[in-house]
This record gives structure tokens, C-alpha cells and sequence, in this order.
């Protein structure tokens, strides 16, 4: 389902919170949170207090490798400001290129860039943006980093599970090298870029994101990136467990073509479509005039339930299948009209620069 109401989190603005931290350690298993005690004695000892209640082996074992990743982890990771604010970013490869997030750097071409703690910051050149991801890359000279450089690892979308660690680090509320630690709640998620386009294949996490954590990393159990921490949906503009992050096959998909300065080019069916309350397909409610579905013979009311052979169970399907193809490719598209099937093969177009459709 699309994950309607989330919001960008962007810089810091001078926002100030003093207890971000006891959550996330709760949730990884740092605090003992059984609060059972044994008998009192008649008469204890003076100055003597009741033993501490072990942690469950579980609960320390989750602790520890939490921390394990972020010790890994936290040389990659970086606050990046620009002159309306702030947010995160991550190191991906040796000659100096970060990741972060289309809406954290705007639309500026120089930010600054700091990693670690009481380390000045440095220049930053923001090399390529692609505002229907939300993805940005900014590049660093590597000789002014002190330390050198540490990319982080991408993990493969096609394993991450429901279930799954997830560990967050990044800059909220201007914190530095904030962890927050959770599960990922729900893959599959669809949520809005900048531009009004949808982002497919979301990730939710429980792990706390806030504003300032935009453009930072989503780990799993092994350091590696699962998603670029982007939105929150909350009524109030900060966390309230349900954070989202773009998954890390969208970032392998965007990032050699922004590389250069370079537009993404994605594939266009020219459809907007509804869900259908059984989750039996996606109703098409607009055919673009003169797009690729238009063509093809696509109408108001049709029931898609398939693309090729890929069930259709609801509209967000529809964009991942889309987004799985590139514009020219040939797409089979199976719809449901007056109680008749039928397959109609779309030529799919480049998807134009506003939204317009599907």
C-alpha cells in the first residue's frame, strides 16, 4: 500500500532533543526492562544493593551486534550542510562520491561535508541528483578526508526479509553519529518523491529516523546498506515508528547514471490506477492521451492483473513492475474488461519530467 502522508525529513533548524537514545537501546536489548526483583531480606546488609538481573542472552547477543555495526559502520557516514540546512550522507567508493538525499541537498551545488566528531568540515561537490528517487551524490577530494576513506557495502534488495535488523546512523536534529536500531516492519512500501513521482519498493523500519537522518544508511546485521533513510510518517514531524527508507537496488539503478551529471531515463506506461478492495488487481482510473497504454488499447475501468506473468494485486505493483523495465522495452499487460482477459502488449515510453500518469 502506498505510504500516504510521509514526510521529507530535512535539516535540523535549530531543533533540540535530549533523549533520543534510551529508546533504541531499549529496543536492541541494552536495558534489562524486567522489572521483577527477588524477596527482600528482613535485614540487608548496609550499602548493599539487590544483584542486577542478568540480561537474556538474546536480548545482550542483539546488543552487541548492533554496536558491532555501527563501529563498522560510523567512518562511512557523514553530516552534510548546505545553507538551508542539514542531513547525512554515506561513502561509497574510494574516490570520494557520498550518497544522500535529492532533498537534503536541494538545489545547491556546494555543501559541506563532515566526518567524525570535532573534525572540521570540508568542501563538497554535489555531482548529480535524481529528484524521483530522492538520491544525490556529493564528491570529496579523498586527500582531505583524515583517515581516508571507508565505503560501505550495498547489500542485495532481493534478501532483505521482513524481520531483519535494521540499524539507522545519521545526524538528527543536528546530533552527530546518532544510532537508532529496529527491524524492517514491511518491504514493497511506495512512497512520494519530491517531484510528485512514486518511489517503489520502500523499505519500513521501527528503527527512530528523524529529521536530520535524511540521506543516512540503513544497515543490516552485516554493515552493509539496505536503504537511504528519507521519510518519516508522522503527524507531528518527528518519529513515531514507522520511518522509510529507498531501497538499495533503487540506489544501484540511479547512481551510475547521475554519476556524471546524467538524467535517469525510466520506463512509461501512461496509466493512473486505483487498488481494488480484494487486492485482485489495479483498476486503471486515467489512460494518458496518447501515451504507451493509450496505444495500446488500455481504457477507463480496466482490472490489470498482470504484467508479464508478474501478478497484479494493487497499484504499487503496477510501478515496480514498470520501474523493473526501461523505456522501448516491450511490456504484456493482462486486464480485465466486462468480464472478459485479455493481453495487450505496450510499448513503453520514457516517463516524461512532471507527473502525468503512471
Amino acid at each position: 500500500m502506498t505510504a500516504r502522508g510521509a514526510a521529507l525529513l530535512g535539516g535540523a533548524g535549530g531543533a533540540l532533543v535530549t533523549a533520543l537514545a534510551a529508546g533504541a537501546l531499549a529496543a536492541a536489548g541494552a536495558f534489562d526492562t524486567d522489572d521483577g526483583a527477588a524477596p527482600a531480606k528482613t535485614t540487608p546488609p548496609a550499602r548493599t544493593a539487590p544483584a542486577a538481573r542478568p540480561a537474556p542472552a538474546e536480548a545482550t547477543s542483539d546488543a552487541v551486534l548492533v554496536g558491532q555495526v555501527y563501529r563498522r559502520a560510523i567512518a562511512s557516514v557523514v553530516l552534510i550542510r548546505t545553507g538551508g540546512g542539514e542531513g547525512s550522507g554515506f561513502v561509497v567508493d574510494g574516490t570520494g562520491r557520498i550518497v544522500t538525499n535529492a532533498h537534503v541537498v536541494g538545489g545547491s551545488r556546494r555543501v559541506r561535508v563532515q566526518f567524525g566528531e570535532n573534525t572540521p568540515t570540508i568542501p563538497g561537490r554535489v555531482i548529480g541528483r535524481d529528484r524521483s528517487s530522492d538520491l544525490a551524490l556529493v564528491r570529496v577530494l579523498p586527500r582531505r578526508v583524515r583517515g581516508g576513506l571507508h565505503p560501505l557495502a550495498l547489500a542485495d534488495s532481493a534478501r532483505v526479509r521482513v524481520g531483519d535488523l535494521a540499524v539507522a546512523i545519521g545526524n538528527p536534529f543536528g546530533l552527530e553519529r546518532t544510532l537508532t536500531a529496529g527491524v524492517v516492519s514491511a518491504l514493497g512500501r511506495q512512497i512520494e518523491a519530491p517531484d510528485g513521482f512514486s518511489i517503489p519498493g520502500a523499505i519500513q523500519t521501527d528503527a527512530a529516523i528523524n529529521p536530520g537522518n535524511s540521506g543516512g544508511p540503513l544497515l543490516d546485521g552485516n554493515g552493509r546498506v539496505i536503504g537511504v533513510n528519507s521519510q518519516i510518517k508522522s503527524g507531528s514531524g518527528s518519529n513515531s515508528g514507522v520511518g522509510f527508507a529507498v531501497p538499495v537496488s533503487t540506489v544501484k539503478f540511479v547512481v551510475p547514471q547521475i554519476q556524471n551529471g546524467g538524467k535517469v531515463q525510466r520506463a512509461y506506461l501512461g496509466v493512473r490506477n486505483g487498488d481494488t478492495q480484494d487486492l485482485s488487481g489495479a483498476v486503471v482510473g486515467g489512460v494518458v492521451a496518447g501515451g504507451p497504454a493509450a496505444k495500446a488499447g488500455l481504457q477507463n475501468g480496466d482490472k490489470i492483473t498482470s504484467i508479464d506473468g508478474r501478478p497484479i494485486t494493487g497499484s504499487d505493483d503496477v510501478s515496480s513492475a514498470v520501474a523493473a523495465r526501461k523505456p522501448g522495452e516491450q511490456a504484456k499487460v493482462t486486464v480485465e474488461r466486462g468480464g472478459n482477459r485479455r493481453t495487450l502488449t505496450v510499448d513503453l515510453g520514457t516517463r516524461p519530467e512532471t507527473p502525468a500518469g503512471g
